[in-house]
């Protein structure tokens, strides 16, 4: 047992430090992401370019979540990794260039044949609200231009998924803020003169930066070769392709729900469209800084640990980073909450972003920061499944809580109708009840697979957090009402800094062994620096 442990905490420490490489190349990419966003929001406001762009969108982000960066990712890392493991690296990169070729092929034919179709996928897929014929024609011309990007991230994707599994992170991390600046870009140089279209050609640039960025490492791994075939009877090609299988099913209902609220939002007032979609990106902001960069570093930890047959080792490390997960999502999620209005209007409050967009934004932002601790733990969680080889949990699941998620869509919107409130904040709160239940049920399913979770460890983090976190959201609540009527820079900074310090006071007091152990290795590090 002795042994174990020394060898769970050594994998703890070390996805721990990988995890930390990946959280600051994430926040550096979503300091990107939101400057994107501002830039967008600013040029275009909650209007008819930003609503046919946020729905033309949505279908480039569909082709790459469904096979480049969901379902190929949690099929292809622990395949490639189990050959790594093995010494198997001539089949892991005959594996690598098979699966490179096929991907390309599917994105093309795609592209090409979404592109001649794009009026009909508008009009009876997308945004059948969008009536206005020259809001139609808007959105239909930049379906066409984004399509070339799913080609770009398909190669892309399997890149991040080699490098990670060789457990190179930090370029990987990088790349996501390399497709933000793409976007700046356009919106900066291209958008003054070909208004909302520079912004889609600034997606296809940002695409094509976002791969180039991780060439240079992609060289330097050791037997890197590339062969000219589709494998399409090798074994390994064939296991891929049995993962992923039910892996698109389950990211193609994920994508169904996002389809589902576009089209209900295009049938609401103008802006709710750009509403969610900016609410639901400023609520995953915190949620890739934290979960997914655990995620991303567990990924290879638990494929490698299953690979050897260490599924103790597993549990142990599954247990620590929810705990660690927990006493960051929780309080991310009541901040979130608490500052969401002088966050969003000092974020976004300028230009076409006027006041009445800040009120759309923030209501999304209300529902759906209610949901991030569920997002993030489905994040781990789901990656567990993965290593096990085990997609057909996590989709089974998944699929019956976005089918929930779906048919809470439409119900609640009904009724926020009938209460008054704005109908787009309930495609938000439907969202975060079914991915509540979806972690519930996870979680669930892996104490039986993992023959427990060290439930008792995991809850105590979990009410150190809520201890922690409702001391902070008092904390806010008497700083929001001591600020009322101060400058909008003062009353969200201000707290921002005094929600992070308060809560940290807390953990403190509380002794949580996590903050002892941040600082101890960071006294570890300074005295090394100084030796």
């Amino acid at each position: 047992m002795d042994s174990i442990t020394a060898a769970d905490n050594l994998e703890n420490r070390r996805i721990a430090r990988d995890a930390g490489t990946v959280m600051i190349a994430i926040i550096l990419g979503q300091v990107f992401s939101l400057v994107s966003s501002i830039l967008i929001t600013w040029a275009f406001g909650t209007g008819v370019a930003n609503e046919a762009f946020n729905a033309s969108n949505r279908l480039p982000d569909i082709l790459y979540q469904l096979i480049a960066g969901g379902a190929l990712a949690s099929a292809f890392i622990p395949t490639f990794t189990t050959l790594l493991t093995r010494g198997q690296r001539g089949k892991a990169w005959l594996l690598a260039s098979a699966i490179a070729n096929l991907i390309t092929i599917i994105f093309i034919i795609l592209g090409i044949l979404i592109a001649f179709f794009a009026p009909w996928v508008v009009r009876n897929i997308l945004a059948p609200g969008f009536t206005d014929p020259e809001k139609f024609k808007l959105t239909v011309d930049l379906v066409r231009i984004q399509m070339a990007a799913p080609v770009i991230f398909g190669i892309s994707g399997l890149v991040m998924g080699i490098l990670n599994s060789h457990r190179s992170f930090l370029w990987p991390a990088l790349a996501p803020m390399m497709y933000s600046i793409g976007k700046i870009l356009g919106v900066l140089l291209l958008a003054p003169s070909m208004g909302v279209y520079g912004l889609a050609v600034g997606v296809v640039g940002g695409a094509l930066m976002h791969g180039l960025i991780q060439l240079p490492a992609l060289f330097k791994l050791p037997g890197a070769k590339y062969t000219p075939t589709f494998g399409l009877k090798l074994p390994d090609v064939r296991e891929v392709a049995r993962l992923m299988g039910p892996r698109v099913l389950g990211v193609g209902f994920v994508q169904l729900n996002f389809l589902v609220n576009t089209r209900l939002a295009s049938t609401m007032p103008l802006g709710s469209v750009t509403a969610i979609a900016v609410g639901f990106a400023l609520m995953m902001i915190p949620e890739v800084a934290i979960a997914q960069a655990i995620a991303i570093a567990a990924l290879p930890a638990f494929s490698t640990q299953v690979a050897a047959g260490r599924l103790d080792e597993m549990r142990h490390t599954l247990a620590a980073l929810l705990r660690g997960l927990l006493l960051l999502a929780v309080p991310a999620s009541l901040g979130l909450i608490l500052l969401r209005d002088p966050l969003v209007t000092v974020f976004f409050q300028r230009g076409q972003f006027d006041a009445e967009s800040t009120r759309l934004v923030a209501w999304a932002l209300l529902w759906y920061a209610a949901g991030l601790v569920g997002h993030s733990v489905v994040e781990i969680v789901s990656r567990a499944f993965y290593a096990l080889h085990d997609t057909k949990t996590p989709v089974f699941i998944g699929v019956a809580a976005m089918s929930l998620n779906i048919s809470l869509s439409i119900l609640l919107s009904a009724q926020f109708v009938r209460w008054g409130w704005m109908p787009h904040g309930a495609l938000a709160l439907a969202n975060s009840i079914a991915t509540f239940i979806e972690m519930s049920a996870l979680l669930v399913a892996m104490r039986r697979r993992l023959a427990g979770l060290e439930g008792s460890r995991v809850l105590s983090g979990l009410m150190q957090a809520l201890i922690g976190g409702g001391i902070m959201a008092l904390a806010l609540w008497g700083w929001l009402t001591f600020t009322r009527g101060s400058s909008v820079w003062l009353v969200a900074l201000g707290g921002v800094v005094v929600g992070s310090v308060v809560y940290a006071l807390a953990l403190v007091v509380q002794r949580v062994p996590e903050v002892k152990m941040l600082f101890e290795t960071i006294k570890k590090r300074l005295i090394r620096q100084s030796s």
